[in-house]
């Protein structure tokens, strides 16, 4: 997994298929892993629980190696601030961490106040 992802990296995705409303979320976690399909939902093995995904297209190739497609998955952990607000996260965010509103199809997202921050936005907001 690699907290900085390239556009470079994701020039065969056509789709990003979420499975939440990305609007209650700062943030959501992405990594790119290897899977046996283009598309659909794949396989989720970590804690917490997948919020998207990415879909490639019909044309994609495969990894020479391994013979699997290189797709983005977007989750969030137990102690994200999601569930956990209060948590590790109540200001501050995971390396791997992206603004969900920044993410697209061959587009790796970005860090915004508002992923990075979290509570301190509002902190910062209701003191001005």
């Amino acid at each position: 997994m690699s907290s900085m992802l390239r556009d470079s990296q994701l020039t065969e995705e056509v789709e990003v298929v979420w499975l939440e409303d990305i609007d209650t979320l700062d943030y959501v976690r992405q990594s790119l892993d290897r899977v046996n399909s283009r598309t659909g939902k794949p396989r989720y093995e970590r804690d917490g629980r997948l919020v998207g995904y990415t879909n490639l297209a019909k044309n994609a190739t495969r990894d020479p190696d391994s013979g699997l497609w290189p797709r983005r998955t977007f989750f969030l952990l137990p102690h994200d601030r999601d569930s956990n607000p209060t948590g590790d996260y109540a200001v501050g965010a995971p390396g791997e961490a992206i603004d969900p509103r920044t993410i697209a199809p061959g587009n790796a997202g970005a860090k915004t106040l508002r992923s990075q921050k979290g509570n301190a936005v509002n902190i910062v907001t209701a003191a001005s």
